[in-house]
């Protein structure tokens, strides 16, 4: 069942998860976003995972009529399909550059290479953008590995981590707290502000992990 709930007095939140991570409910997000940024009265939208911020100015807008609207959109979205690019990410697994491999290898019954195996072996897929400036949650982590996020986020975590939490899998555009667990490390660039296009993925882009040569 989708819900609506103002976020703020000029925000509305869809939520639309109804269990596990659904691929098809992620492009109904993204179709509705689409749809909305083409409203006059819309600020912005922010996809999520299963969910989608919406932002209006609430002195020229009725929060109700804009629910009416975003409801309204949403029953009318279909699940589209988006540009899709592989982008390849070389890691460097373990040792002092994936601190909590051996913990999330423990979590799974899994020894450390096996955990490395099912992690390169995810098909990824980019669901959202968010959390700071060129993060992506990718959805695709063998289910082995849905370790949950630690209980207290470290303070620093270095640009070029790559992590996972809960369901999901994610690399870090810059150095900044997480409470996910880290893997391992790319050398690639995942967010440049003065490049045309700053982040390095994209809504619906997959993503493919190996090692780094």
């Amino acid at each position: 069942m989708t819900r609506i709930h103002m976020a703020g007095a000029g925000g509305l939140l869809l939520d639309a998860a109804n269990g596990p991570f659904s691929d098809t409910t992620q492009r109904r997000i993204w179709a509705t976003s689409r749809e909305l940024n083409t409203r006059p009265d819309v600020l912005q939208t922010i996809p999520g995972v299963n969910n989608l911020l919406v932002t209006f100015d609430a002195v020229q807008t009725d929060p109700s009529a804009m629910e009416e609207l975003l409801r309204t959109v949403w029953t009318q979205a279909s699940a589209e399909e988006v540009p899709s690019r592989e982008i390849v990410v070389p890691v460097v697994y373990g040792g002092a550059f994936g601190e909590d491999l051996a913990l999330v290898a423990r979590f799974a019954n899994l020894t450390e290479e096996e955990t490395i195996d099912a992690h390169m072996a995810g098909r990824y897929s980019v669901a959202a953008i968010g959390a700071m400036a060129g993060f992506v949650y990718l959805t695709g982590l063998d289910p082995r590995l849905a370790i949950p996020r630690r209980d207290s986020p470290r303070l620093r975590v270095e640009e070029g981590a790559v992590v996972i939490g809960g369901g999901h899998a994610g690399m870090m555009p810059c150095t900044s707290p997480s409470g996910w667990h880290i893997l391992g490390r790319t050398d690639l660039c995942l967010f440049d502000a003065f490049r045309p296009e700053p982040g390095l993925l994209r809504l619906g882009d997959t993503v493919r992990f190996v090692r780094a040569s």
